[in-house]
């Protein structure tokens, strides 16, 4: 079942980051990514912990799946909040520089952290991402996109992470 988890992970990274068709909903890989995710979840809290070269490979694929799944995930959050603002009259507004580089660098760095038992590590690298953003979140679409960017990428990185922290259990 381990193998299998594993698998799944790597999906659910592969997923996020596969080109889709013009045909293809926006959603979609969002929607296959998290279903991976979890049942990827369900797999690793039933198998028995992994030991050696096999931990190292889930925590290793964690990460991945970490980095890559909030890729498809963020920007599906920032579409759903950017519908719900259109429907006020807002006009629709640019996303801050950067955020797709600075998103996969936070969610390594916070699966990371929670993978080494160091859950401390995500309030640092929460609070360098606000210094460093400090200057642009003056404006109001600033600050609410890196709340909810934030929020997502962080949350995608805490649920990957917590697959490879329950395959070692």
């Amino acid at each position: 079942m381990i193998v299998v988890t594993v698998v799944l992970l790597a999906l659910t990274a592969l997923a996020a980051v596969v080109p889709t068709g013009p045909g293809v909903r926006r959603w979609l890989p969002t929607a296959t990514a998290s279903g991976l995710l979890a049942a990827a979840a369900v797999l690793a809290t039933a198998a028995g912990p992994a030991i050696g070269f096999g931990h190292a490979v889930g925590i290793v694929v964690s990460v991945g799946a970490a980095a890559l799944g909030g890729t498809a995930t963020v920007p599906t959050v920032f579409r759903v909040a950017r519908r719900r603002s259109d429907s006020t009259g807002e006009d629709p507004v640019e996303p801050l520089r950067g955020g797709l580089t600075i998103g996969v660098l936070e969610r390594v760095a916070v699966a990371v952290s929670i993978l080494a038992g160091w859950p401390e590590g995500i309030a640092i690298v929460l609070a360098v991402k606000g210094l460093a953003r400090y200057p642009e979140l003056r404006e109001s679409h600033a600050s609410e996109q890196f709340i909810i960017g934030t929020f997502a990428s962080v949350l995608w990185a805490l649920a990957a992470a917590g697959v490879g922290t329950a395959l070692g259990s």
